[in-house]
């Protein structure tokens, strides 16, 4: 990589296109502040060109006209390494966006960017935008004189070795459900899913209805020997359980209401731990029904919990069940009147929205970051809902920043696109003077002599089954289609070109199915 930063803030670039999307480029090249000039290139499609073909176009041109160009951009599309054209003409070469249309961006960054001849530009630009979001994250986390002073303020607390409030990126809070039926090794596995995936506290989910506080001291153990300086947490009402997690060393017991607080109260002083508090009365099958009286009941609770840290958990209630409207607006209510950190159980809304969860997790943490929320609670139990983990871990960063540098959540560097792309391309298609053949499902298949296969996916894993007469003979494992299909054909595994084809389709609906975290099933669509 060249960098380009210091060749001032005007440069005479040069881009090169092919004629379809010549248009486009011109188009792009006249928005921008620079001297930019076009080539195109007598070939309907940017991505035929090499390195050699550039060469012997530009020996067209008049050599003064060449040599005052400062740069020159290639379309990204172009396979080789454009640093050959460079070595020819003396004039530093760089590959441009895959896309015509993310051009204008390119342009206005290029003194910011170190371009390259071997990477598309656009890639680039989404490096340098996600490496300049996370570094500032993370000196902003890694402060320590900061943070010691935002700790001062009382909407901020410790819960264990983590800072959290409203000043803090909120945190992501994940449950292992019904964590007394999993057996060690299942408990310490979900807990380190959740970790990998962006989890910065850990919580152990009871059964509600039953009381099982034996299973805890095991559990609580196991975790917090093997996890680190995460902290754990406990989630039940029943006080028995709480007390006993409370003196087997949790960092966070939740929940307390005015049914089990006087049961639970004495403990948590005792431990100096922060519990969440619910404006509820389960004990009594009570809940608020309004939203004064939720910000009431909850602010009296609070009275009743002075000298220990409190986390407030108004009830973020599904959509059309109460009101998810009133919930928000009870949050919103009790923030402004309490200075206190505010906890909002994204998974009650997520795993009861037939939904993704990608987008309903974005939204719901930009309201967090609106109300002033500290954690984010969910938790994967539906199919819907799983990696809500991780898209809570981003979507709490890019409210982080967004926060931080007064702006909507967009351009920020990290995103949650998936199924979409961040901008709208322009379609080129090239008109070709040949015959148009329609498509047509009419071909008969004829069973390969060399054998079929059997594919699955698990845990992000492609596995292939190579059967011969109804027999398992050997199985092909990667987490891309590319790598099965590579080795299937090394290892002789198919003679037929339509068995080729079709398993080539196949391995490539499991990757997608793999990455999106979506139910495979052979021969059948994906969406």
């Amino acid at each position: 990589m060249v960098n380009v930063k210091d060749r001032g803030i005007t440069m005479k670039i040069l881009i090169l296109t092919g004629k379809l999307a010549s248009e486009i480029v011109n188009r792009a090249s006249s928005k921008s502040e620079h001297d930019v000039h076009t080539l195109t290139i007598n070939t309907p499609i940017a991505a035929f060109l090499t390195p050699r073909r550039i060469i012997q176009e530009l020996k067209k041109l008049e050599l003064d006209y060449l040599t005052s160009f400062e740069i020159i951009i290639t379309p990204g599309l172009i396979r080789k390494d454009v640093g050959l054209v460079e070595e020819k003409t003396g004039i530093p070469t760089y590959k441009g966006p895959k896309d015509a249309a993310d051009l204008p961006v390119v342009l206005e960054m290029i003194e910011k960017l170190e371009l390259s001849s071997q990477i598309p530009a656009d890639k680039l630009i989404e490096d340098e935008l996600r490496q300049r979001a996370l570094k500032f994250i993370d000196e902003f986390e890694n402060n320590e004189v900061n943070v010691k002073k935002l700790l001062k303020k009382p909407e901020n607390i410790m819960v264990g070795n983590l800072p959290v409030g409203e000043d803090f990126p909120m945190r992501v809070l994940a449950e292992i459900a019904n964590a007394p039926l999993l057996t060690e090794d299942e408990l310490l596995k979900r807990a380190r899913y959740y970790m990998e995936n962006g989890a910065h506290m850990i919580d152990i989910g009871m059964i509600a209805g039953e009381s099982l506080e034996n299973k805890i001291p095991g559990m609580v153990k196991l975790l917090k020997d093997n996890l680190g300086d995460v902290p754990v947490s406990i989630d039940s009402l029943n006080s028995k359980e709480l007390q006993v997690a409370i003196e087997s060393g949790v960092d966070l017991a939740l929940s307390l209401d005015h049914g089990n607080l006087n049961d639970v109260l004495p403990l948590v002083q005792d431990y100096k731990i922060p519990v969440v508090i619910l404006p509820t009365d389960f004990s009594k099958n009570w809940t608020p029904d309004t939203v004064e009286e939720r910000v009431c009941s909850l602010e009296s609770l609070v009275e009743k919990c002075k000298g220990i840290e409190v986390i407030a958990d108004l009830i973020l209630d599904p959509i059309n069940s109460k009101s998810i409207i009133e919930s928000v607006m009870a949050c919103h209510n009790f923030k402004k009147r309490n200075r206190i950190p505010l906890f909002m159980g994204v998974g009650n809304v997520t795993e009861l929205l037939d939904t993704d969860s990608v987008g309903a997790n974005a939204l719901l943490s930009g309201i967090g970051m609106e109300l002033g929320a500290s954690v984010l609670f969910t938790v994967e139990e539906s199919g819907k809902t799983i990696g809500s983990v991780h898209e809570l871990n981003v979507s709490s960063k890019m409210m982080f920043l967004a926060k931080s540098r007064g702006s909507i959540p967009k351009d920020l560097g990290i995103d949650l696109l998936i199924l979409k792309d961040k901008r709208k391309g322009e379609t080129i298609q090239e008109e070709m003077d040949v015959p148009i053949i329609p498509g047509e499902e009419d071909y008969e298949f004829t069973q390969d002599p060399l054998g079929s296969f059997k594919i699955s996916v698990k845990d992000g894993i492609i596995q292939a089954t190579h059967y011969k007469k109804m027999q398992p003979m050997i199985s092909v494992q990667g987490k891309t289609a590319k790598a099965l299909y590579d080795m299937i054909i090394k290892e002789g595994l198919l003679s037929r070109i339509e068995h080729a084809t079709y398993l080539g389709a196949e391995l490539q609906k499991a990757e997608i199915a793999a990455k999106l975290g979506k139910n495979y099933t052979q021969d059948f669509p994906l969406f």
